[in-house]
């Protein structure tokens, strides 16, 4: 029994899809779980992370490795890559962005969550967001800390592990491309041969 065998094939591909299975139901038992204790109030996050989730059960049940983890992987690894590429004035950008398409009750469940006041001091916007500020801190000190900061802090830490976890997964996604491709062109040892004949 060789390890480049049918059976080692067979069996390494048998272990991938418990992985994704694995992967799969913790995708959406944490989103789940992040929602029941209201980690997280944003509806399109939790239902984004539960389709992955769902996404990757699929894939494993059907076993459709070589065409769909081809193409998660392009597109996995090149998501990875940015998030580790983006650097802190791009970081900055889309917080800023983002901060401004945001309703006010977000905003303010961010400011108490985070214990910060307002996005950067950049504009007069930023007095009108401390004025309206609800957080812990406003009470505690004359001046709060901006949550740009704060963000920038917590975006900075996320994006790494995010694309460090991406591009571990993105090769082992290679290798059960691999392993598909090579498991299909084996013939069984212990099939019969003149069975299709």
């Amino acid at each position: 029994m060789v390890c480049g065998g049918f059976a080692c094939s067979k069996n390494a591909l048998c272990a991938l899809n418990v992985v994704y299975m694995l992967v799969g139901l913790l995708l959406i038992g944490v989103a789940a779980w992040g929602k029941g204790l209201g980690l997280v109030s944003s509806i399109h996050i939790i239902g984004g992370v539960i389709a992955v989730g769902v996404f990757l059960l699929l894939i494993a049940v059907a076993g459709l490795y070589m065409i769909i983890l081809g193409l998660v992987f392009v597109f996995q690894f090149g998501i990875s890559w940015s998030c580790l590429a983006i650097n802190r004035s791009k970081q900055t950008d889309v917080i800023n962005a983002s901060w401004w398409v945001m309703s006010n009750k977000t905003r303010d469940e961010l400011e108490r969550s985070f214990d910060c006041c307002g996005l950067f001091n950049l504009t007069t916007m930023y007095q009108q967001d401390y004025a309206f500020c609800t957080a812990v801190c406003k009470s505690r000190r004359p001046t709060c800390q901006m949550c740009g900061e704060k963000f920038l802090k917590h975006s900075d830490e996320a994006l790494k592990i995010l694309g460090g976890v991406g591009l571990f997964f993105s090769f082992t996604e290679i290798l059960g491309v691999w392993l598909a491709m090579r498991f299909r062109n084996q013939k069984d040892p212990r099939a019969n041969p003149s069975a299709f004949l």
